[in-house]
């Protein structure tokens, strides 16, 4: 009876052994060695883990950089410094790119703009505009409901008192979660050193806009002529900034009747 019991226990004892040493060779022999490089990218990251870059935290991007599938300069939120340093360990070179940031296009506050109804529901943009397109009269105005706020993981962009959301430009790290987050498309990333921006993103026609808003582009193409480096262009009702032309001379912020093109300090690149 006893024997009867212990010669299958043996026997599936001595097939686990020879399985498990047959398995320990096999990963030995056939293990996919990681490229050293992997880690050294991955120290190098800032640890933001914010996906900005399109790849699922920064173990996958160091592994995406590595494997050549991306650039060296992917990570947004580390900017220049790391891309220099990701490119030394790489044994290649990167252009220094300038530093974006994001920018509200839009000045439309509870004081600029119409509103249509009082909104009630919940606190937040992709839901307010869903109901009629939003509270605001204007179809390309800040809803103000703070959905930018909650996605950016750098606290670095508010809705004031005024409902109108604000980005804090040094603590922005270009990771465009508040652009695709924002229902109204009015998030924009644009280059540090620009101080002129055209604070509106309607595509409607001025008569609709004046109605509107008080501080709305309403087409009239004065900036465009007035700009002496044909910097300003004009496209679907609305003003436009050719950044790689602008020198920041201001012309165009004098000259704009709405006051719906800003000028702010530069930050650091």
């Amino acid at each position: 009876m006893l024997e009867q019991l212990l010669l299958p226990v043996l026997s599936l004892g001595g097939m686990s052994l020879i399985f498990g040493v047959g398995l320990s060779v096999a990963s030995k022999k056939f293990a996919i060695e990681k490229d050293a490089r992997i880690d050294e990218v991955r120290e190098v990251l800032p640890s933001a883990n914010c996906g900005a870059c399109g790849y699922p935290g920064c173990d996958g991007l160091a592994s995406a950089i590595v494997s050549g599938k991306a650039p060296v300069n992917a990570c947004t939120v580390g900017g220049s410094e790391v891309a220099a340093r990701v490119g030394a360990i790489m044994g290649m070179g990167t252009e220094v790119e300038e530093r974006m940031v994001a920018r509200v296009l839009c000045q439309g506050d509870c004081d600029q703009v119409v509103e249509k109804f009082k909104y009630q529901g919940i606190n937040d943009c992709v839901a307010a505009s869903m109901l009629a397109d939003g509270h605001k009269a204007c179809s390309a105005s800040c809803l103000g409901l703070g959905t930018c706020e909650r996605v950016c993981p750098f606290d670095a962009i508010h809705v004031n008192d005024k409902g109108l959301a604000v980005v804090d430009r040094d603590k922005c790290t270009a990771c465009n979660m508040c652009v695709t987050a924002c229902p109204k498309n009015i998030i924009k990333l644009i280059p540090a050193s620009s101080q002129v921006q055209i604070a509106c993103n309607s595509h409607d026609k001025g008569r609709v806009v004046r109605n509107n808003c008080k501080i709305g582009c309403i087409g009239c193409q004065i900036c465009v002529k007035a700009c002496p480096f044909d910097a300003i262009g004009f496209e679907n009702n609305l003003a436009k900034i050719d950044y790689d032309k602008c020198t920041n001379c201001g012309i165009c912020v004098e000259k704009c009747p709405t006051k719906s093109i800003t000028m702010m300090q530069t930050i650091s690149k």
